[in-house]
């Protein structure tokens, strides 16, 4: 705080005061509690969780949300949900059972904005890709790519402000990277309850646990991370069914409607009964009854839905994509070719006035593919994969440009150069 002057002390302090007053002494996790693995010297006015938030916000992985599509990739429907839709409907989601409960809305908000900043493009068909080209093609060590642990890598590892020994770091705080790393929606629990008094040891054991064990459950340590694993489900289940009829592969009144009949019904049924089964406890659950509903749903989502020939009917040909395109770029940094793509828009970024270069020398080549692909939209992996194999077509000629226009060559080299 020794920083701040007295205004400023004075607002940081009405803040906690605010906290105290309005969130639970018992199980809600307070900013006062944040840990970040560098000290900051100016801290600033607002607090920590409610800063973090920011950051993502304005963090380049964050951009690249725009165009990364959930569950229907390559598809010409402007109404389908695309991840930057998703993060925010958890997030609110989020925020509305935190609330509820009388627990920290900003720790919620951070979480849900950065949990999946680390995903591929085409979703979870590219990171499958991704795993299998680097673990069986590349005979490495086992390594599972999970897109928990490259948003966290993304936010604590290749961004940021804050220099460390391999790269730069927003220095986001262990509570919310925790909630990042620990979110796992693709698994149902009908209760969770928060393993606290984790450390950054622990919280680093974990990420490397994940990259190289199959089957991997962490647990957050807030109530605030057992939040969002749950409004990620919540917030997916109803609109993938909604975006499903939106392409038209499922009609409104075949899949299940025990939870409502609509995404809205479906949000509201299972925010209610989560509430009212959580409150003034110490671990956020479902009663039994909607659980098992919720289940029924989810089960008839990944047959009808997330299987589906029409879904998957690209599949084949998006995975050639990620095994041409991993190996060609491979190649590119490990011949040093500075004028690949994955130099001019990633290596050079991320190393930006670094003399020493320490992304592109403290990283495997393989990791730093893997890095750039995984902060790829959909629409600029299709872009670099057709500008690394196919020829591109020669601009207009001075003879075509001087018919058009009646200008000289040497008036054309002149403005072409300017």
């Amino acid at each position: 705080m020794s920083g701040l002057g007295e205004l400023e002390r004075i607002i940081n302090q009405r803040f906690i005061e605010r906290e105290k007053s309005i969130l639970s002494g018992v199980v809600a996790t307070f900013s006062g509690d944040a840990e970040r693995r560098y000290e900051e010297k100016y801290p600033g006015i607002r607090p920590a969780f409610s800063r973090d938030a920011d950051r993502i916000l304005h963090s380049f992985a964050f951009t690249r949300y725009i165009d990364k599509t959930q569950v229907f990739y390559l598809s010409d429907n402007d109404f389908i949900t695309h991840r930057v839709i998703h993060v925010q409907l958890v997030s609110k989601i989020g925020r509305l059972i935190a609330r509820a409960l009388r627990l920290n809305e900003d720790l919620v908000e951070a979480i849900a904005l950065g949990h999946d900043i680390g995903h591929t493009p085409f979703g979870h068909e590219g990171e499958a890709n991704i795993s299998s080209e680097i673990t069986e093609k590349l005979q490495t060590n086992p390594f599972f790519f999970r897109h928990s642990v490259q948003s966290v890598r993304f936010l604590d590892n290749l961004e940021g402000q804050y220099q460390h020994s391999t790269g730069r770091s927003l220095n986001l705080t262990l509570q919310v990277l925790d909630g990042i790393l620990c979110h796992d929606g693709e698994k149902l629990q009908r209760s969770l309850k928060p393993k606290s008094n984790k450390t950054w040891t622990d919280f680093d054991k974990e990420i490397e646990n994940k990259k190289t064990q199959k089957n991997v459950s962490v647990i957050p340590m807030t109530m605030e991370g057992c939040i969002v694993r749950f409004a990620d489900v919540i917030a997916y289940i109803g609109r993938d069914i909604e975006d499903a009829i939106s392409v038209g592969i499922l009609k409104r009144d075949e899949f299940p409607s025990i939870l409502g009949s609509t995404n809205r019904e479906i949000v509201n049924s299972l925010v209610i009964d989560l509430i009212n089964n959580s409150l003034d406890k110490d671990e956020i659950s479902y009663s039994e009854e909607i659980f098992d509903h919720l289940t029924t749903i989810f089960e008839f989502n990944y047959e009808h839905i997330y299987l589906n020939d029409l879904v998957k009917a690209q599949k084949v040909k998006v995975k050639d994509m990620f095994v041409s395109i991993f190996h060609k770029l491979l190649k590119d940094v490990q011949q040093q070719k500075r004028d690949s793509p994955i130099f001019v828009d990633h290596i050079d970024l991320i190393d930006n006035g670094d003399q020493k270069q320490k992304y592109f020398k403290n990283n495997a080549p393989e990791m730093i593919v893997v890095d750039y692909i995984s902060g790829m939209t959909d629409d600029y992996f299709m872009n670099v994969f057709n500008d690394l194999h196919f020829p591109r077509k020669l601009p207009f000629n001075y003879r075509q440009i001087h018919r058009m226009t009646g200008l000289r060559k040497e008036k054309i080299m002149e403005l072409c150069h300017d």
